[in-house]
């Protein structure tokens, strides 16, 4: 068993946990795992802690891991703690980025611009954790690392717009991003907060889409009759 089937497997469990090809709360099946990626099970538990720290999964005494999950109580946390975070990493991250940091998320917004729905996710994912690196805070990037898991997870739904303008608000966002990334080559902090505040609020209705879909269609006629009835 080599380090790199180890760092395989880890970087596919991350990405198939944020594709929700693993789905948030779901039990996760050491067995299964381990035969599937060639493992025993002592590496791939050394993995499931390193999952764990980063926020991915939650270990549980006695009862193996579960995907870190998106119940209510967390999603209302993600919500109220979202925007602060960003807005502060914006600023730092247009006084302390450097010029390699620069040149690395002007090629990931290329392929994101150029991305289908099941990448841009991932494309997307990957711009704003740079911008969390160019801020040089190790404590608001652990932050930024968790709340990244569940946005991530949330904007599955962006990405796959169901409507001509629903992929207007796509478009938008990459706009958002081209605009993001010439705030930051010119170390503007505050227009970088404002672009990142308008970025989030633009994501964010889709966002709660998920959490909160719309209702089932009732047929109310047929309700009242019932009611009425004797």
């Amino acid at each position: 068993m080599t380090q790199t089937r180890k760092n395989d497997c880890l970087t596919d469990l991350r990405q198939r946990i944020l594709s929700l090809d693993i789905p948030a709360g779901s039990s996760i099946d050491e067995v299964g795992l381990s035969a599937h990626y060639g493992l025993s099970r002592t590496p791939l538990r050394e993995i499931l802690q390193r999952l764990a720290g980063d926020g991915f999964v939650t270990l549980q005494e006695n009862r193996g891991a579960k995907v870190s999950s998106m119940d209510l109580q967390t999603m209302r946390v993600f919500f109220q703690t979202a925007p602060l975070v960003y807005a502060n990493i914006a600023q730092l991250a247009a006084e302390n980025r450097t010029a390699g940091q620069l040149d690395e998320l002007k090629e990931v917004q290329t392929d994101f611009r150029n991305a289908g729905a099941a990448d841009a996710a991932m494309l997307n994912h990957r711009f704003h954790e740079i911008i969390g690196e160019m801020a040089q805070n190790p404590y608001l990037m652990a932050s930024l690392t968790r709340m990244l898991i569940d946005h991530t997870r949330l904007s599955q739904t962006f990405y796959r717009p169901a409507s001509p303008g629903e992929a207007v608000l796509v478009r938008k966002a990459s706009d958002q991003h081209d605009a993001m990334i010439a705030a930051l080559e010119s170390h503007e902090g505050a227009l970088m907060v404002d672009l990142t505040l308008q970025h989030w609020n633009l994501s964010k209705d889709r966002i709660e889409r998920f959490v909160q879909p719309d209702p089932l269609p009732i047929d109310v006629i047929s309700l009242k009759e019932k009611r009425n009835a004797v």
